[in-house]
């Protein structure tokens, strides 16, 4: 067999190897999970009227609130499900498998490629449960042509391969599951100080740029565009522009540490 074929066994194996696990041990995806849906609800539900009446007057209801905030929703499934990547890698460093796997005759890449191609799967399929779960509340994406769709799958692709690497990376550098989790915090709490749940207008002055100049802003507002059919403007560039760097940085994160010898 050529070089490349083995590798791609060896990336097939691992990928199996990880999917096996989350399957037998569902509760920490799950819980993960639970996490943006009770937020959808919560949102839409409890302050839905009141939130549409703020950002279109008296006239709106709540399925407009539902049509704005769905898309960031969607976006912080991808960050709450790649938390379940870095513990699995923390797990993985902390009970000496990766040891193991330095020693034998595999791509030592493919190790990586298992935990980040199983994570993304993972992470597509939590983006369509929270889908439903937003169509069965209200929510319709009418105005999106064929393509635009494609270009909204494709960027939820790529957002959660970037925010996977970084997680990845996460799992790595931390001593145990619960340091992993912990550190891997941030991509559930970015999403609540973005454009996901209010428009940046309506923020203090001096809490706008906070909001503005981090990933999960620009990604939301090009997903909502391309779901809803509104003006996207750079906001497109800045979220690809964000997963490449994102996923680049997470790459060689993870590999670094990965290739690290052994303390």
């Amino acid at each position: 067999m050529s070089s490349l074929s083995l590798a791609v066994r060896d990336c097939s194996t691992m990928l199996r190897r990880n999917l096996l696990h989350a399957r037998r041990y569902p509760s920490l995806t799950l819980n993960l999970l639970l996490t943006p849906v009770m937020l959808l609800l919560l949102f839409v539900y409890i302050f839905g009227d009141v939130m549409s009446a703020g950002m279109a007057g008296d006239g709106a209801d709540r399925s407009d609130y539902i049509a704005y905030v769905v898309p960031g929703i969607l976006l912080m499934t991808i960050g709450s499900t790649v938390i379940g990547a870095a513990v699995s890698v923390s797990t993985d460093m902390s009970e000496g498998i990766i040891a193991r796997f330095r020693t034998m005759a595999i791509h030592r890449g493919s190790v990586l490629v298992g935990h980040v191609v199983g994570s993304v799967l993972q992470s597509l399929a939590s983006v369509v449960l929270v889908g439903a779960v937003a169509v069965a509340i209200g929510f319709r994406s009418t105005d999106a042509t064929a393509l635009e769709w494609l270009a909204a799958f494709g960027l939820i692709a790529l957002f959660a391969l970037a925010l996977t690497w970084i997680a990845v990376g996460m799992g790595m550098a931390s001593p145990n599951a619960e340091a992993a989790s912990n550190s891997a915090m941030p991509l559930i709490l970015l999403p609540l100080i973005s454009s996901a749940f209010t428009p940046v207008e309506a923020m203090p002055g001096w809490f706008q740029p906070i909001a503005l100049y981090q990933p999960f802003t620009p990604a939301i507002e090009t997903l909502r565009g391309l779901l809803l059919g509104t003006e996207i403007g750079y906001n497109g560039w800045l979220a690809v522009a964000w997963s490449i760097g994102l996923a680049v940085l997470g790459y060689r994160w993870s590999a670094a540490s990965f290739n690290r010898d052994p303390k």
